[in-house]
């Protein structure tokens, strides 16, 4: 008697099977709230203490740099579970007051990753515009040199492939190795901070503030984690 075969089944894409069970810790920067909780001092991870938290900047016209981070990590949490990823996030909403950058570093650090990504915008001065990606320099632990390194510089080069200016303001290349942000000096596995463009700036805004721009922005950071997760 005949049997029909089914239908054959695709292989595996190889590079997804690379990430698949990976877990990426997506920290969307600031918070929908903020109350008088945001002035207290946490450890900044270098002896010293800075503020629990901050509002974040806005565009012009109002658009608020946390929802711009709760819209392009989720885009980008999205993109990353497709392939397997395991993602993890600092903050549940955007409405409601959020965690101290400590506890966000405290949570990162407890999901054991593979990469700690927070997106931000900056408000920096109206004349520059463009992206930059932060690590925590001078390195405090292996995971700070190397690999954190090599994710920062795996994520600009997904951002300028993607034909998004590196900062004409701030750090060199689109990469700015720095001492003063918390949650990347507290970070025990490999951590950056993207600072996808200036909010201050009208042509970065205009691509911050459409959906387009920031499906752009989002594709371009996964793609960057997605690279240094295959090593």
């Amino acid at each position: 008697m005949a049997t029909t075969a089914g239908a054959p089944t695709a292989p595996a894409n190889p590079d997804d099977v690379a990430v698949a069970g990976r877990t990426v810790f997506l920290d969307p920067g600031h918070s929908g709230a903020t109350d008088a909780s945001i002035t207290r001092q946490v450890p900044n991870g270098r002896g010293g203490t800075k503020p629990c938290q901050t509002s974040g900047t806005a565009a012009d016209d109002g658009y608020p740099e946390h929802s711009l981070n709760w819209d392009v990590t989720n885009r980008i949490r999205a993109a990353l579970s497709q392939l397997g990823v395991h993602t993890e996030l600092s903050r549940t909403d955007d409405t409601s007051v959020g965690p101290c950058i400590d506890a966000r570093a405290a949570a990162a650090n407890a999901a054991r990753p593979d990469a700690i990504v927070s997106i931000h915008a900056d408000g920096g001065p109206a004349s520059g515009r463009g992206f930059h990606v932060n690590y925590s320099s001078p390195a405090l632990n292996d995971a700070q040199s190397g690999p954190a390194v090599r994710l920062a510089g795996a994520v600009r080069d997904s951002l300028a492939a993607a034909g998004i200016p590196e900062s004409s303001y701030l750090g060199a290349d689109g990469l700015y190795g720095r001492a003063d942000l918390a949650g990347l000096n507290l970070a025990e596995y490999p951590a950056v901070l993207v600072e996808l463009g200036n909010m201050r700036n009208a042509d970065d805004a205009a691509l911050l503030g459409s959906p387009d721009g920031r499906a752009r922005y989002a594709a371009a950071v996964t793609s960057g984690i997605v690279t240094f997760l295959r090593g």
